[in-house]
């Protein structure tokens, strides 16, 4: 896989667990989407930034499954300043339980997702 498969996924793996949070929440029709945009984007945006600072996008990083801690820490700067981001957009307040969620769930994710891109990148190196 490509260091550019990693940016799509990733974000594809922020839009799976946001859609997951609706799912949890029982939200599930079109009415919905501007709120799972207002979560999804900021998150989207955070992670793009924040990540690279983190050498995420690194193959010394991303081929070594002791730097898998590395997508969670990441995850600790980035989710905070989306809940902020989309706090300023709705002209509100950062709810500290939102903000807290919205951290383990998406260190979650992304370390799920990061640990699964490790395996394939492990098993298609082996094959060659």
């Amino acid at each position: 896989m490509s260091k550019w498969s990693l940016y799509v996924f990733d974000v594809l793996a922020i839009a799976l667990v946001t859609f997951i949070g609706f799912l949890f929440h029982g939200a599930m029709d079109a009415s919905v989407l501007p709120r799972f945009f207002l979560t999804f984007i900021p998150l989207t945006i955070s992670w793009l930034l924040i990540a690279p600072w983190f050498g995420l996008f690194q193959r010394e990083v991303t081929s070594n499954p002791k730097q898998l801690w590395r997508p969670a820490l990441a995850v600790l700067f980035a989710a905070p300043l989306a809940a902020l981001a989309r706090a300023i957009i709705l002209n509100t307040v950062v709810l500290p339980i939102f903000a807290n969620v919205l951290i383990a769930t998406s260190a979650l994710g992304m370390v799920v997702w990061r640990g699964i891109y490790f395996l394939l990148n492990r098993k298609g190196r082996e094959a060659r």
